[in-house]
C-alpha cells in the first residue's frame, strides 16, 4: 500500500517536473526567437561626428569597430547564460517525454542523475535494470514499464552522443 502512494507520488512529481521542463523549453525557444530577431534587424548606423578637440584621441575606426562587436558578443553571452545551457542541442521527443524533465533537456542532471558523458552501453544496462527492477526507482520503473526494447536502444544510443553534441554546440 504504502509503495502504491509513494510510486503516486513519484509520478506527480515527475509529471509536474515534465511539465515545469515544457515551460522552460518554451521559454528558450522564445529566448532563440529573439536572437534571431534580432541578427535580422541588425543595421550599421552611421554618425556624422564633430571634430574631436586635440587633446581627445580618437579611435581607429578598427578599434572603434572590435569594441561594438565586443559589446554585442557580451549581451549574447549574457543572454545565452540566464536562458542556461537549454536547447544547446536538438533532442527526440521520446527523450523529452520519458527524460528530461529529470535529467534536463540536454541531460545535464535536474533532480535525477547527470547523463552527459555516459556511454551508450552504460545508460542502455541502466535502462534496462531500472525496467526490470533490478535497480530500485518507482519513477524509472512507471517510465520504463511500457517501453521496448528498441526504444531502450534507441534512448541509449542517443544519450551516449549528448557529450559529443554539447562539445560540438559549445565551438
Amino acid at each position: 500500500m504504502i509503495r502504491h502512494i509513494i510510486a503516486a507520488i513519484a509520478t506527480l512529481l515527475a509529471l509536474w517536473a515534465m511539465f515545469f521542463m515544457y515551460q522552460l523549453d518554451q521559454k528558450a525557444e522564445r529566448f532563440k526567437h529573439i536572437q534571431e530577431i534580432i541578427e535580422k534587424t541588425k543595421m550599421e548606423v552611421k554618425v556624422e561626428r564633430e571634430v574631436a578637440p586635440v587633446q581627445q584621441v580618437q579611435e581607429a575606426p578598427a578599434a572603434q569597430k572590435a569594441k561594438e562587436e565586443d559589446e554585442v558578443a557580451k549581451k549574447l553571452k549574457s543572454l545565452k547564460e540566464r536562458a542556461g545551457s537549454m536547447m544547446a542541442f536538438k533532442v527526440s521527443p521520446l527523450y523529452k517525454q520519458k527524460c528530461s524533465s529529470c535529467h534536463g533537456v540536454n541531460g545535464e542532471g535536474i533532480i535525477g542523475p547527470k547523463l552527459i558523458g555516459m556511454s551508450e552501453a552504460q545508460v542502455y544496462q541502466a535502462l534496462v535494470d531500472f525496467k526490470s527492477g533490478k535497480r530500485k526507482n518507482y519513477v524509472m520503473y512507471g517510465l520504463l514499464a511500457k517501453m521496448d526494447d528498441a526504444q531502450l536502444k534507441s534512448l541509449a544510443e542517443e544519450i551516449g552522443t549528448f557529450k559529443q553534441k554539447m562539445e560540438a554546440a559549445a565551438q
